[in-house]
Formats: C-alpha cells, sequence, structure tokens
C-alpha cells in the first residue's frame, strides 16, 4: 500500500505548473523532503519548477522548514511551496 502527500503550489510555483494543489503517492516511506523537489520537477518536466525550487522554502502540514533534510514524509502530510515574494 502507498501513502501520499499533498502538495500546494503558491505564486511562482502556481505558475509553472498550473496547479494550486496535486496529489502525490508515495511509493516508499518513510520520503525524504529533500527528494521532493526532484521527485515533483519529473513530473512536471516541461516547466521551469526546478528554477523556482531553487529558491523556495518548504512548510509541512502548516509549520515552515528550516533543513529539508531533516523531514521524513510518511503520507498524510500538506506540503506548500513557499516561493520569495517582492512587492513596494
Amino acid at each position: 500500500m502507498s501513502s501520499s502527500i499533498t502538495i500546494l503550489y503558491f505564486a511562482a510555483a502556481f505558475t509553472a505548473t498550473g496547479l494550486t494543489s496535486e496529489n502525490i503517492p508515495l511509493h516508499s516511506v518513510p520520503f525524504k523532503l529533500d527528494a521532493l523537489g526532484e521527485l515533483l520537477v519529473s513530473r512536471h518536466q516541461n516547466s521551469n519548477l526546478a528554477q523556482v525550487l531553487r529558491t523556495a522554502q518548504w512548510s509541512v502540514d502548516a509549520e515552515m522548514v528550516d533543513d529539508p533534510h531533516t523531514i521524513e514524509l510518511k503520507g498524510g502530510e500538506e506540503v506548500a511551496i513557499i516561493c520569495p515574494v517582492s512587492g513596494g
């Protein structure tokens, strides 16, 4: 049985994928958060998502992540891609 997570796309991540959210199956659990970017880019190959992810931050279950290398996803989490914004 595979678990899944929900990805929330904001700002440039939304523009890159055309999606506000997406359900992603995890075929192995635990799944390291630092590997998620590569998985998402492989699902959206004709986009600039890889470029967007270089400057984005992650949030897991509404908590900002300082170090993605330390987070393991087990399924059921809501993962948001938080892109930097600018304004005046």
